[in-house]
């Protein structure tokens, strides 16, 4: 390996391990950094070493797959150089600011592959801040971490894929679905076949985990508006409307989400360039079928770039990787190209079956609309959908950074990830604008909150295991 070369992987989910693997094929020894204490990301997020429990138990019908993502990084272990428990919370320079049990470090790189995941898309709906109340990705934490259920009725709001898998894995585990509350339609879901059946064993799986809950007892509702919470001071039941009326479904515990959305603050920090996707609504980092960012020497992979699964975030990781070992020299070009026209083209099929579960499970149009201006938007500067409201009419701004700094949406402790989705939708909806024209907001150090009395450290931290 070239003395000057050291190629860093941020994150070790499905897409980083895969080009940990490639790389590690071609000699080549990377750092992965990886935020969570073990590795597989999201997906197949593992529970601490002492826990108990089968794979099959963990992850269900995705068992063999995580299998084989989770064995294939415990063989790699002693090829690479892994630091867990890791956030990275800036770059600049060549190099990532780290945090690792309270200290900080830098990690000099080469060239970088993202691998950094995503997170819940949230709206906001009254009472969603009240406790017992959790996004999906929390929900599916607790369960495949902790071991446990967000409450022992549980309803499940939204729409996505993600949806259904999270109230399957919950009653598959013996928790109580009390109702799964859709606001896309079977309308819907119908229009979007001939894309969806591009990937037919995924569209299976997914027509699988339906039949199987509607088997089970649990009610399914489509088409529906989420109108709140009922309780004082707690979750005592979940309120909604659909045609037919209002309804109210009695749980102790929500898990809530529309789909997902690509975390993209480090592309952005490295100054990435981005542009607007209408498919998924957001505005996404530019890379090629490569892999290849606008800035040199920076790939990016899974659904850091674009929301594709996790299946299609295997391919991508690996293509990224043959992607840098081209630009490097350290494989010749003609050699990878059969491996890597056949990763794109799984790409591509996958891209076809994504934009059908757009159609199936799309957003709903009329939620800024119909946000109360009471309705909390930021929790962490407590700024309601009123303030937006309020804060466009007396100043007229069109742009979401400027409304940031008039209102202080998006300063808070989340820095714009959880309430950001919202607070653009509201905006581009009272002034007239469409999404894209309101902007984005702007990535800024740190990606996550830190703690005030970090200290500095100057060696790399201690990996989970390294033989």
């Amino acid at each position: 390996m070239r003395p000057d070369l050291q190629p860093v992987i941020v994150g070790a989910g499905p897409a980083g391990i895969r080009a940990a693997e490639t790389l590690v094929r071609h000699g080549l020894k990377p750092v992965v950094i990886d935020e969570a204490p073990r590795w597989g990301g999201q997906i197949y997020r593992q529970p601490p070493a002492q826990f108990q429990r089968t794979r099959q138990t963990l992850y269900g019908l995705d068992a063999k797959a995580a299998a084989a993502v989770l064995d294939t990084m415990t063989t790699l272990l002693p090829h690479i150089r892994y630091r867990n428990d890791t956030l990275v919370w800036n770059a600049e320079g060549g190099q990532l600011d780290l945090l690792h049990q309270g200290q900080t470090s830098t990690q000099p790189y080469s060239h970088l592959i993202l691998c950094t995941g995503a997170t819940d898309r949230v709206l906001p709906f009254p009472g969603w801040t009240t406790p017992g109340v959790f996004t999906l990705g929390g929900a599916q934490v607790a369960l495949k971490y902790q071991g446990c259920a967000i409450g022992s009725r549980v309803v499940f709001v939204g729409t996505g894929p993600l949806l259904y898998l999270i109230a399957y894995q919950y009653a598959k585990a013996g928790a109580k679905v009390g109702a799964v509350l859709d606001t896309a339609t079977l309308r819907d879901q119908i229009a979007a076949l001939p894309d969806l059946l591009a990937a037919p064993g995924l569209l299976a799986r997914g027509m699988y985990y339906v039949t199987w809950l509607r088997a089970h007892g649990v009610p399914l509702h489509g088409g529906i508006q989420a109108l709140g919470t009922v309780g004082d001071g707690r979750v005592d039941a979940m309120r909604w409307r659909d045609s037919l009326g209002e309804h109210e479904v009695a749980c102790d515990a929500i898990g809530f989400g529309h789909a997902l959305r690509s975390e993209t603050q480090l592309a952005d920090i490295l100054g990435c360039r981005f542009e607007f996707n209408v498919q998924q609504r957001a505005w996404l980092p530019v890379h090629d079928d490569s892999g290849r960012a606008s800035v040199p020497g920076v790939y990016l992979a899974g659904d850091g770039a674009g929301i594709m699964g996790a299946q299609a975030a295997e391919w991508a990781g690996e293509r990224a990787a043959l992607a840098l070992l081209a630009d490097t020299g350290q494989a010749s070009a003609p050699a990878l190209r059969t491996r890597a026209n056949k990763l794109e083209r799984a790409l591509g099929r996958t891209q076809r079956f994504r934009g059908g579960l757009e159609r199936a499970f799309p957003f709903p149009p009329t939620w800024a609309k119909q946000a109360s201006d009471s309705l909390v938007v930021c929790r962490c500067e407590g700024v309601t959908a009123g303030d937006l409201r309020a804060s466009v009419a007396a100043t007229g701004t069109t742009d979401i950074n400027r409304l940031k700094a008039l209102t202080r949406v998006g300063m808070g402790r989340c820095q714009g990830r959880m309430c950001g989705v919202a607070a653009c939708e509201i905006l581009a909806q009272c002034s007239g604008q469409p999404l894209q024209a309101v902007g984005r907001l702007r990535g800024q150090a740190p990606v996550k909150p830190i703690p005030f009395a970090m200290t500095c450290a100057t060696s790399p931290s201690k990996p989970e295991a390294s033989t």
